[in-house]
């Protein structure tokens, strides 16, 4: 079977099973802050499990994309060197809210695994858990009793401890026992030699788990403590990848028709061969390459096309780090100097079309995101390695200190593993100890920075379903189901869950609303509102509000009218400006994230291009007309997708939308887009659009920033005082901008005329400074305090001097702009022949003034605070020679 088929094959078995097959969540976690990316098949149910929504079948079925590089599952250090690990992967799982439980999952997996998929018996081996007396769970004899009938051999049945056998979602969340399923997969001649049951999770690269069948009955508290969920419920995971490599009789996921286009693509690419050494070899660098290539692509092309660009700071961090440990492996072993990486979309784009179609739909915004991040990244791999050298030209043991190793990996992405492999071949090695301690320091400040504590849930109603009025009102009755109090690193906030509020919960870009929550004659401030997984939590920063909670009932739910309005203009305006936009600049823009508060609308898209002084203005013009035109708010609420997308509706990538949307247009023929956000009633309430800016922020990502309304006016009329002031400083010319081109064009000819003055004078400068030249050593040295007019001219005059003059070594020290700057120049031959390098010269001498820099090894310079200390640094470079 191909992989195709077999995943066909699941999903129309439990859809036979009275099953809804469901498309995947996007790769990256939205609403929810326990998670950075969907890391199982189960996290975009979470909350059903817990009791806070109503999922739309209880039977449901689908292939989840996920991402295992973070936190509690992280499997990113292990990708490449064994055959069964990766960071993106595809879950196979089946789920039950509240119906069937351990009876039918269990009996539905082995008939699919052995009637469907026809896997031997035999080489199948089960798991069950053996309960904790820490946790108060006992053993699971009903798992264990239904796999006795099913196998009919207890000696395929293993009990397993809490770490194998009790599935968590993380530190608090649902949680329950589990049931594993693995597979012998070894040759009959090592099956008879030992038996599989003695391998089962001890990480044997042919004994591996392929399902896991979880039974969710508690919730794990903040405290520790289980309790039990309000209905019991099926979770199972099947690793795609792991179960393809079985079915199809290989040694190696890697090997399965998943991987293997790609890993052919980079055998043409590189000319190396994949398998030559061993397949399973992880001493074979060339083979590790290739699966780490073929694996991280995936993860970093998918995440993406769902929304999530390559950054220095949280997800985007994680997606980057990915590229860069792939384009290391294919720079070090496969010989790739130059982008590689982009090439390999269209491959995974064709393959997963028909399951994952949103990699195809933007298979060239995805690409050119990758080529430019691979650009980027080699140039920063060439300066590692010259800091590498650097740094062993200066050590006197021939180690590595762990510090400057870790600067390596740090500040040019260069791995650990990398820095040692290098450092082996020239006779060095690296102080892992103190590379270790080093990280750890980071490590131990992020965790500072991010700490944020909190205190399970108090209940104080019973949660019935929840109900957003915002759309229609900004002020309701409501009553407070429960609240819980949170420490962060700015203080302690309140968490508030009503059961009925007109607040708006900051989703799509759009911010959260603020206002109060009304008990008695209490009025409690909420500074922001946010969604987490389905509830929408309304964040107080007042002291002590544990007793007018506790004692609340009824309540009034007031939003900030006059900031909520402002948000919902610019909102608004955001979807006016995203129409206007495809008419301008092509039906290719796609929006790529946006935020709309109070003061500013921001919007990120698809383009490859600046978007010109003149487009902005025609897009501007559009937007303004359609805001004249008073165009009156049309919502269509529980539309079906596919009629949405049949009339039109614009989507965002990464959003996951469900069968029924909320599609909001304004002029059917203008604008039609899928979204949850609040919008004015009429266009004309906007007012007036203006864009303050437009630049580039990613790869193919261009972002503006708009005003409307009061603050749009308030822009307009600071433009025209500024203008005025112009006019007048020019004395109110007839034509203005023909003034300022005249003055521009004055200054820069006498601009030309300062740098013919300047250079005549640098000119005389050197003539003098020849003459002092001196031999030191067999070295001819100059070390001089010298009066010029920029670092630029101070470079100048370094270079043009060691042109002159054979075997050089120069110093020159100079006052620019108040401060002492300092300039070392060493001629090649002299550099080498005395092992003297100019950005380690240049840091010693920048001590005398206060200040640091550096350079190449022949060309430095340094700045610093202390203008005293300027001759002094100058002797001292002349004394070191």
């Amino acid at each position: 079977m191909t992989s195709h088929e077999i995943r066909k094959a699941f999903l129309d078995f439990f859809r036979s099973k009275g099953h809804l097959i469901v498309p995947s969540a996007p790769l990256v976690a939205k609403n929810d802050p326990t998670l950075m990316f969907n890391n199982s098949g189960m996290a975009q149910f979470k909350d059903f499990f817990l009791g806070n929504g109503t999922p739309p079948a209880k039977r449901i079925a689908d292939t989840q994309k996920c991402l295992r590089v973070s936190g509690k599952h992280n499997d990113l250090e292990d990708v490449g060197f064994d055959t069964y690990h990766h960071t993106m992967f595809e879950m196979l799982g089946n789920w039950s809210f509240g119906d069937y439980f351990k009876k039918e999952a269990l009996t539905w997996s082995w008939e699919l695994l052995t009637e469907v998929y026809k896997l031997p018996k035999d080489r199948i081996y089960v798991s069950v858990f053996e309960g904790s007396k820490e946790d108060n769970v006992p053993f699971d004899q009903e798992a264990y009793d239904i796999w006795k009938e099913l196998i009919g051999d207890e000696n395929r049945i293993i009990l397993g401890n809490k770490k194998d056998n009790f599935w968590e979602m993380g530190d608090t969340g649902p949680c329950g026992p589990c049931s594993e399923i693995h597979i012998d997969l070894r040759s009959e001649e090592e099956v008879a030699a030992k038996s599989g049951k003695e391998l089962v999770n001890n990480d044997h690269p042919q004994v591996i788990e392929i399902w896991n069948n979880v039974f969710m009955q508690f919730e794990r508290k903040a405290d520790k403590s289980l309790v039990l969920l309000p209905a019991k419920h099926v979770d199972t995971g099947m690793g795609f990848e792991r179960l393809c490599m079985a079915i199809q009789g290989k040694q190696s996921n890697y090997d399965t028709d998943i991987f293997q286009n790609t890993i052919q693509v980079l055998e043409e690419m590189s000319g190396k061969k994949y398998g030559e050494n061993g397949t399973l070899s992880s001493d074979s660098y060339v083979d590790v390459a290739m699966r780490v290539i073929a694996d991280h692509i995936r993860a970093v092309a998918f995440t993406i096309a769902d929304g999530q660009l390559p950054s220095n700071n949280k997800a985007g961090y994680v997606i980057r780090r990915i590229l860069r440990r792939a384009v290391r492996y294919g720079y070090s072993y496969l010989g790739f100097k130059e982008p590689f990486m982009n090439k390999l979309v269209p491959v995974l784009a064709d393959q997963f079309a028909d399951v994952f179609p949103e990699l195809k739909s933007q298979q060239d915004f995805v690409s050119k995101v990758i080529e430019e991040e691979e650009k980027t990244f080699l140039r920063t791999l060439e300066t590692g390695l010259k800091r590498l050298d650097m740094i062993m030209s200066s050590a006197s043991d021939q180690v590595i200190a762990g510090d400057q190793a870790f600067e390596l990996s740090d500040t040019y992405g260069f791995p650990l593993d990398l820095t040692a492999l290098i450092a082996k071949e020239k006779g060095f090695s690296v102080d892992n100890d103190g590379y270790t301690k080093a990280l750890q320091v980071q490590k131990d400040l992020s965790k500072k920075d991010s700490a944020k504590e909190a205190t399970d849930w108090v209940d104080l109603n019973e949660g019935e379903d929840f109900e957003f009025v915002g759309y229609d009102q900004l002020s309701t009755e409501a009553q407070i189901v429960k609240y819980r109090k949170v420490k962060t690193k700015a203080g302690q906030e309140y968490h508030i869950v009503l059961d009925k509020t007109p607040f708006y919960a900051e989703m799509g870009g759009q911010v959260g609303d603020t206002g109060t929550i009304v008990i008695g004659n209490h009025a409690i401030n909420i500074a922001d509102t946010k969604k987490e997984n389905d509830l929408f939590i309304h964040i107080s920063r007042d002291k002590d509000l544990e007793e007018i909670l506790n004692t609340a009932d009824v309540v009034v739910a007031h939003v900030d009218e006059a900031r909520h309005r402002k948000i919902m203009a610019n909102h608004t305006a955001t979807h006016l400006m995203l129409a206007a936009m495809r008419q301008v600049l092509g039906s290719h823009i796609v929006q790529k994230g946006s935020y709309q508060d109070d003061n500013v609308t921001r919007f990120d898209f698809s383009h490859f291009a600046k978007v010109t002084d003149e487009e902005l203005a025609k897009i501007e013009d559009i937007v303004n007309e359609k805001i004249r035109q008073n165009i009156a708010l049309e919502t269509k609420v529980n539309m079906p997708i596919n009629e949405a997308i049949a009339l039109g509706a614009t989507a965002t990538f990464g959003e996951k939308y469900g069968d029924f949307v909320r599609v909001v247009i304004f002029d059917p023929q203008f604008s039609v887009e899928l979204c949850g956000g609040t919008h004015v009633p009429s266009t004309g309430q906007i007012g007036i659009f203006k864009f303050v800016s437009e630049g580039s922020v990613a790869a193919g990502v261009r972002r503006v920033e708009a005003l409307t309304g009061e603050k749009a006016i308030e822009k307009i009329k600071e433009d025209l005082r500024v203008k005025d002031e112009i006019a007048t400083l020019l004395k109110n010319p007839s034509d203005l901008i023909k003034a300022i081109e005249n003055l521009l064009a004055e200054k820069a000819s006498l601009q030309k005329k300062v740098e013919v003055l300047e250079n005549e004078k640098l000119q005389d400068l050197k003539k003098q400074l020849l003459e002092k030249v001196e031999a030191i050593n067999g070295i001819n040295v100059l070390t001089a305090r010298v009066t010029i007019p920029s670092a630029d001219a101070l470079k100048q005059l370094a270079f043009e001097l060691r042109n002159q003059v054979n075997s050089f070594y120069g110093v020159l020290g100079a006052e620019i702009g108040g401060k002492p700057q300092i300039a070392v120049i060493i001629d090649e031959a002299v550099m080498k022949d005395k092992n003297l390098h100019a950005g380690n010269i240049v840091k010693e001498l920048a001590k005398e003034m206060k200040g640091g820099g550096g350079g190449q090894p022949y060309f430095a310079t340094a700045g610093g605070s202390d203008l005293s200390g300027l001759d002094k640094a100058i002797e001292k470079g002349k004394s070191l020679v």
